[in-house]
């Protein structure tokens, strides 16, 4: 039986945190995001990566349980905001110096739950002082909920590959039942991935679920066809308009960097993302990337 690849990243980790945290900055209207996982004891948060942060003093800041605005959130489990942070009471002020580098004023703290457990941390802050009330974190329960369940899916692929791998010292039995098993075992676990994703909503988690049903399904020694980039030409202002969208800029600051109006970054926008086919612009930078029409 031929190895199953088993996806290298997690959604905190390596280059889907950056993305992960790029599409909150976005749908939250705020500064800069910044997060990653919580340890598998729940003691502590390690974040690992940053989006809109001036410098790095956030990023590999290890955030203790109890400790901070985000250890007060993994103790409660609940979301949390502070508007001053320096003069902020109910929380402790071991961070103070990090923060202080960024001009961070209001921050809040999202947990990320998944089997009621804490698996990651997600901060999104300003350097304004600004009022977040219910409606603003209504706003983000979406983005949450995808990103919770992408991470279940996420654990039950990988628990289900794994157990397609075989064990190292086994040799391999050519014999025909034991062939007919491995047939049989694969073909049921193609069926459990499709109805996972059949069930998802984010194309991209999708089309990775059903990348791993054509891997499942192939007879062995057979060739897995190349998956093709999607066939998208895109004139040279709109893949510039996507790379300031990547940077993190909005329509305006994406106007004045490339010396045009708002209007027509937006009109840019619009027939870049109608192309791709995607759903919103961090969706269209996702997809331009996967492309390799931009890095």
């Amino acid at each position: 039986m031929s190895t199953t690849a088993i996806a290298p990243e997690a959604p905190y980790d390596g280059s889907r945190i950056a993305q992960t945290l790029a599409s909150f900055r976005t749908a939250s209207g705020l500064d800069l995001a910044f997060g990653g996982p919580v340890r598998g004891d729940g003691t502590a948060i390690d974040i690992t990566a940053t989006c809109g942060a001036k410098g790095a003093s956030l990023r590999g800041l290890r955030v203790v349980n109890g400790e901070g605005l985000g250890g007060k959130t993994l103790q409660t489990r609940q979301p949390g905001s502070v508007d001053h942070y320096y003069t902020a009471r109910g929380i402790t002020h071991l961070y103070d110096t990090a923060v202080a580098q960024e001009q961070i004023q209001t921050v809040a703290a999202l947990p990320i739950m998944v089997d009621r457990a804490p698996r990651m941390l997600i901060y999104l802050a300003s350097r304004s002082r600004l009022g977040l009330g219910g409606v603003w974190f209504d706003s983000l329960r979406p983005l949450i909920r995808t990103l919770e369940r992408e991470i279940l899916i996420d654990d039950e692929v990988r628990n289900r590959l794994s157990r397609l791998a075989p064990a190292p010292s086994r040799a391999p039995r050519p014999d025909e039942t034991a062939a007919k098993r491995d047939l049989a075992e694969r073909r049921e676990m193609a069926a459990e991935l499709t109805d996972l994703a059949c069930q998802v909503v984010d194309p991209e988690v999708r089309s990775r679920l059903e990348a791993m049903v054509l891997r499942l399904t192939a007879a062995p020694g057979e060739k897995q066809p190349a998956q093709l980039a999607p066939a998208v030409r895109l004139a040279a202002r709109e893949l510039d308009v996507l790379r300031q969208v990547a940077l993190g800029s909005s329509n305006r600051q994406a106007a004045e960097a490339l010396g045009i109006v708002e209007s027509t970054v937006k009109s840019y926008l619009k027939s870049a993302t109608r192309k791709l086919n995607a759903n919103n612009r961090v969706h269209a930078v996702r997809m331009a990337r996967e492309a390799g029409l931009i890095d």
